[in-house]
């Protein structure tokens, strides 16, 4: 019961990870917390999530008064302020870190912003522990594909926070920091698959950046089992790598478009992507490790690895154009996330 009368705080817990992070969370199945923070600077999407805990359709501001009694509480702040940092941070036992510009073109026209929230961000999680000497049990990363190998700036952000995390063992030793890495993330907001089902219900034409793009598909429960295990089990400073499924993009919109008569237009490959994602490299492999439903590998800090020993069980990278799922095998997949697309 990984939960069990903890205080968790989510940064960034109003986006599409945050929220479902909430709604799991709340469950109880893990034990039940003596408090959940949703941490975030969007006053309205907060605002939303509490309507929707409550049962309501519309409130006033009454509905915060009572707030700090009941277990979902909602923070407003930034993560990239050290100070808000500070202040959520107080008496947390789990903190993670959902928060993230996530989208790639967005990234490469603001890349500062980017650094800011995905570096500096991180950063100040780690800072806030060491410098006020926090007891936060476990610290976790949520971390991206992009991140390994990175070409855009959103991947290379990432990438530097799995570094920034791994190195805050060193800072805090009564903190276990660790991270998880995966792909893309079935109906989160900027993914292709809803931009698909709109065009598709328009009649088309569906845009296609290129015919040999693969992506790694999870749904959104996949990446929070994903983040559950490594809670569980993560030794300080690994990254958790679930197995996952992978498929062409040009597979996925045959499959969502069924019979229908609807053009198909190939667009290029946008700012800063990349045709297949890699989720372990081949550096990475020499230090990886498998645990039953998940790859783990090991911090680059030869001090934080653990004393269990390291047999190979991946000899190249782990990439999206490796073991593709057919069309049948998508189709049952879109149909269990409800993305198949009724006539």
């Amino acid at each position: 019961m990984i939960f069990k009368d903890k205080k968790i705080l989510i940064t960034g817990g109003t986006g599409s990870l945050g929220q479902k992070l909430v709604s799991r969370i709340l469950t109880g199945d893990f034990g039940t917390p003596s408090k959940l923070i949703v941490f975030s600077r969007d006053e309205a999407k907060q605002h939303q999530m509490r309507l929707e805990w409550k049962h309501k359709f519309a409130a006033t501001d009454e509905i915060i008064y009572h707030e700090s009694n009941e277990v979902l509480e909602f923070y407003i702040g930034d993560v990239r302020n050290l100070q808000s940092v500070q202040t959520a941070l107080k008496d947390v036992d789990i903190v993670i870190n959902a928060a993230a510009l996530k989208q790639v073109p967005t990234c490469e026209y603001f890349p500062f912003e980017a650094v800011q929230t995905n570096i500096h961000g991180a950063n100040n999680i780690v800072t806030a522990i060491a410098n006020d000497n926090f007891m936060v049990d476990t610290a976790v990363g949520v971390s991206t594909d992009k991140a390994c190998k990175p070409v855009n700036v959103m991947g290379m952000t990432k990438s530097i926070q799995e570094r920034i995390f791994t190195e805050g063992n060193l800072k805090s030793p009564q903190t276990r920091f660790i991270c998880t890495r995966y792909g893309n993330v079935l109906a989160s907001r900027g993914s292709a698959i809803p931009l698909f089902v709109d065009q598709i219900k328009k009649g088309g034409p569906v845009t296609i950046t290129v015919p040999e793009m693969t992506r790694f598909l999870m749904s959104l429960d996949m990446a929070i089992d994903l983040i559950f295990a490594a809670i569980k089990s993560a030794k300080r400073g690994e990254t958790y790598i679930p197995k996952v499924p992978s498929a062409k993009i040009t597979d996925v919109v045959d499959v969502m478009i069924g019979d229908r008569k609807i053009e198909i237009q190939y667009t290029g490959i946008r700012p800063g992507e990349k045709t297949h994602e890699v989720l372990i490299s081949e550096e990475e492999c020499y230090r990886t490790i498998d645990r039953g439903d998940y790859f783990v590998i090991q911090p680059i800090l030869p001090e934080l690895r653990s004393s269990e020993e390291i047999t190979t069980c991946l000899n190249k990278e782990y990439t999206s154009a490796d073991d593709l799922m057919n069309k049948d095998e998508i189709r049952e997949l879109l149909r269990k996330n409800n993305l198949l697309i009724d006539d």
